[in-house]
This record gives structure tokens, C-alpha cells and sequence, in this order.
């Protein structure tokens, strides 16, 4: 996966109704958040900030700090691994979602607690490093 030149616009377009204004709310949030400004990760993901991963098997990467992919159907917000067994504090009280091994699903923001999801990317940066090595 690798940043591009790609209008963020184009990528927040693909959520439409309803979903598109929240697109633009998760944008402000995640900017906020981050500090960073937004940009488009494999055409179809809003990533805020980079760093560089090594897995012991010695592959690296590339990956932004914080990240969502808005869609017409749902949010696909990217979180560490195992986010749901390691803070099942914080999920208990999100409101309406999905989730798998790094991937939290709203469907829509409505009922969705605004400070636990800030709680859950404020956690996500802490856990991330800062800059590119």
C-alpha cells in the first residue's frame, strides 16, 4: 500500500445520502486527531500520517498512522490488531458497529459515541510510531 496524488475528494465521494456528510465529519476527526493532513492510500483509503512496519519475517511497509475508508454502504475505520479483544471497554460503549481482527464497521455515525471513536483513534496513535524510520 503506497500514498498518492489522488483527490481525497474522489474517495469521499464514494459515500453518498447521508454518509457523505459523515465522510466529511470523520475527516475533521481523524485530522484533528492526527495532526496530519489527509491523503488517499490505494485509491480508496483516507490515511492521516505514515510510518514504516518490519515483521520479524524482515517484509516492510508502509502504512498511514490513522486511516478510513468511507463507502455507500459503511465506514471501514483501520485500527491496530486486536483492537476489539484489547478494548472491549471502549466497544462496549461506541454504540452500533462491526468489527474484525483490524477493521471497527459503521454503518452509519448515528448513535456512534463521538469521544469513545476519538478514544479509540487517540489509542490507535499511541500505539503507532510517530515518524518514518
Amino acid at each position: 500500500m503506497s500514498p498518492s496524488d489522488q483527490p481525497v475528494t474522489e474517495v469521499l465521494d464514494r459515500a453518498t445520502g447521508p454518509r457523505r456528510a459523515e465522510a466529511d465529519e470523520l475527516l475533521a476527526m481523524f485530522g484533528e486527531v492526527s495532526g496530519a493532513p489527509p491523503v488517499v492510500w490505494a485509491g480508496r483509503i483516507i490515511g492521516f500520517g505514515e510510518y514504516r512496519y518490519r515483521y520479524e519475517s524482515g517484509r516492510t511497509g508502509l502504512s498511514p498512522r490513522l486511516a478510513f475508508a468511507p463507502g455507500s454502504t459503511k465506514h471501514t475505520i483501520y485500527l491496530p490488531e486486536h483492537f476489539a479483544e484489547r478494548w472491549p471497554d471502549l466497544l462496549s460503549q461506541l454504540g452500533p458497529h462491526d468489527a474484525s481482527k483490524v477493521c471497527l464497521y459503521l454503518k452509519r455515525l448515528t448513535g456512534v459515541d463521538r469521544g469513545v471513536l476519538r478514544e479509540l483513534l487517540e489509542r490507535t496513535l499511541a500505539e503507532t510510531p510517530s515518524t518514518t524510520s
